[in-house]
């Protein structure tokens, strides 16, 4: 055997045993992503928008590339556990989480001692898309319209309780400054996820809820739910006859939810460019923005350069008010 061949048989056992090591970035360089099976983690319970956007990316990226793409729910603390955990994880591009505003925004201010930082221990890969979220009561509460919502809320002598999907999430933050807006005493019901909410709101355990009008989309067309306002900047084609916050004098709830992609902070540029690159070609099929716009989903249009910038400004902009309401929290 020649010298050369001596040379390159053990560089290459060298670098099968990084690879089996799991030593980032040993061998990225020259793969294509993926390779293997990926770990898509969500921050919440299945059901939810977050699992819908999650398991619809993981069965296309595996159509795309070959590869399973495994779906780890793990709900707990507005998304900050999951969060935490693939913060954590090896930057290789095989553990990524389904970002959004309540882990990445919300959650951060009001969970204490939230161990990663939002933007910095991130690769903030895409976002995906994102939904209004929206006042839905039981069929059982004698309200029909939203005016008569704030006079039932004031009948209510120990505070009206309220669902979201959980601490930290868009859910809480727009329900607690709807009531700080309209000086209502209200009380938080916190859930692992917006489907258990829904069915605590069906099944008469509390009366009302701030969801994401997709997940509230098929309940409301059955009858088991009334959705009395929605914070989406028009009405929603689907449900024409629920008017907006800001039609209703309410302008600064105009929000939507959003979720992304990210994985570690430190992944190699050539394995995000890849992700990125599989993650539009995804969302550009028509048959996936059909699906998302049954779902009650919308693409949002943020180009990948932007992804990060896009985070900071969400930041920037609900931060404060979340501060705001931790303050009158603790008083």
């Amino acid at each position: 055997m020649s010298a050369r061949a001596v040379v390159w048989r053990c560089l290459a056992g060298f670098m099968s045993v990084l690879w089996l090591a799991g030593w980032p970035g040993a061998v990225l360089a020259n793969e294509v992503w993926p390779v293997r099976a990926v770990k898509l983690v969500v921050p919440y319970a299945a059901g939810g928008l977050a699992d819908q956007l999650g398991r619809l990316l993981a069965v296309e990226l595996n159509l795309l590339s070959g590869q399973p793409v495994v779906i780890e729910n793990r709900p707990g603390v507005g998304g900050t556990v999951a969060s935490e955990q693939v913060a954590r994880a090896v930057p290789d591009g095989y553990t990524l989480v389904i970002s959004g505003i309540g882990s990445h925004v919300i959650a951060p201010v009001l969970t204490p001692n939230v161990k990663y930082d939002p933007v910095r221990d991130f690769t903030h890969l895409a976002i995906l898309g994102g939904s209004p979220t929206m006042l839905v009561v039981g069929p059982s509460v004698p309200v029909q319209h939203f005016r008569d919502f704030k006079k039932f809320a004031q009948s209510q002598s120990a505070g009206l309780s309220w669902g979201s999907p959980g601490p930290g999430t868009h859910g809480h933050l727009i329900g607690e400054y709807f009531a700080q807006l309209q000086g209502l005493s209200m009380v938080h019901v916190g859930y692992k996820g917006a489907s258990q909410a829904i069915g605590d709101v069906w099944g008469g355990h509390i009366p009302a809820a701030f969801v994401t009008s997709s997940s509230a989309t098929g309940n409301i067309a059955d009858g088991q739910l009334r959705g009395l306002a929605v914070s989406s900047e028009r009405r929603l084609p689907s449900m024409p006859k629920v008017p907006t916050f800001a039609e209703l004098g309410l302008p600064r709830l105009t929000a939507h939810t959003w979720f992304g992609l990210a994985g570690p902070a430190g992944m190699p540029e050539p394995v995000v460019q890849a992700i990125q690159r599989a993650v539009r070609e995804v969302l550009r099929k028509k048959s996936v923005q059909a699906q998302m716009e049954t779902a009650g989903i919308e693409v949002m249009d943020v180009s990948p350069a932007r992804t990060r910038e896009f985070v900071e400004s969400e930041q920037a902009r609900w931060v404060p008010v979340v501060q705001g309401l931790n303050k009158n929290a603790t008083r």
